[in-house]
């Protein structure tokens, strides 16, 4: 979805921030395929715009606080999928060659992999089935 900052966080909610932002209104294009199927058999789905309720957007708000939380405290290389319950971070480089500036927990700059904000694959799916009316 987007770069989560490792860095310079003082100040910083989840009113002001870029992930927030990007999440407002969201634009899905569902793709039926398998990794397998040539991309001139896909199907492409209705499009929809989404726009969190005010419970999924609390969701969200509960697990920006807890991941940036962790990257203050300087436990950014302790950060996994199982962290958050609709929000994770990821890694989010092209190698493992890529590096961005974060903050140990010592208050000590290193280098590590650039991270990002993503939805989780089962928030994403619900999300997906409730607009198409699945059960």
């Amino acid at each position: 979805m987007c770069v989560t900052p490792l860095k310079d966080l003082v100040g910083a909610t989840w009113q002001n921030s870029h992930i927030k932002n990007k999440l407002a209104r969201v634009l899905w294009v569902p793709i039926i395929a398998e990794r397998s199927m040539p991309v001139t058999e896909r199907i492409i789905g209705t499009p929809f715009i989404w726009s969190p309720t005010p419970d999924e957007e609390k969701l969200m708000a509960m697990d920006w606080q807890e991941l940036t939380d962790m990257i203050v405290l300087g436990e950014v290389e302790k950060i996994t999928g199982r962290h958050g319950q609709v929000l994770q971070i990821r890694p989010k480089a092209a190698n493992s060659q890529a590096k961005t500036q974060a903050i140990d927990k010592y208050g000590q700059p290193f280098m590590t992999l650039p991270r990002g904000f993503y939805l989780k694959t089962n928030f994403t799916h619900q999300l997906i089935k409730n607009h198409l009316h699945i059960n």
